[in-house]
């Protein structure tokens, strides 16, 4: 009974051809994301003090960055941490995975609709740790595409500032 039962569980938990990888960091505040399929795609995300809210925004759970998925495509999340225990989990979507420092982490997800999803570093990682939100944001594949395009070009428009500034010092 027991090798039948391991067999399944690991095959449940392995996603052989995920269409996206998303490395999640927990820093002592905040998630920073690298989509690890492409090449400077990555930022960081803060929770968005309750100062600075707009109507309909949720408290303690808004960060200023959401992590943009495709909907209807297996999602490979590869969880870490830098400093100290942290734990990713997004309860809509059944994800909850740890975040050790050292150690690489995997979890998998397919958000079957679009929308926003929430959740909370829901490790007891420090005085703050219930000010680290991770939102999910679901889209259709085209949505998708056109966000990842957008970021790609701030990021080569940045790194050109950048290099002219060091040209004119």
């Amino acid at each position: 009974i027991a090798l039948p039962s391991l067999r399944i569980l690991y095959l449940m938990d392995e996603i052989n051809d995920p269409h996206l990888t998303i490395k999640a960091m927990g820093h002592q505040w905040y998630w920073s994301y690298e989509y690890t399929d492409y090449e400077d795609l990555g930022f960081d995300s803060y929770m968005i003090p309750t100062k600075d809210l707009t109507p309909g925004q949720f408290r303690l759970l808004e960060a200023d960055f959401r992590m943009v998925v495709p909907m209807e495509s297996p999602i490979r999340v590869l969880v870490s941490a830098e400093d100290v225990l942290h734990s990713w989990a997004v309860p809509s979507l059944g994800v909850k995975m740890d975040g050790v420092p050292g150690r690489l982490n995997q979890t998998a997800f397919i958000a079957s609709r679009p929308g926003v999803f929430y959740g909370q570093c829901s490790e007891i990682c420090g005085a703050n740790h219930s000010f680290m939100p991770i939102v999910v944001e679901a889209v259709p594949l085209e949505h998708f595409e056109f966000w990842s395009s957008v970021l790609l070009e701030m990021a080569t428009m940045e790194e050109v500032t950048f290099m002219m500034d060091e040209d004119m010092c």
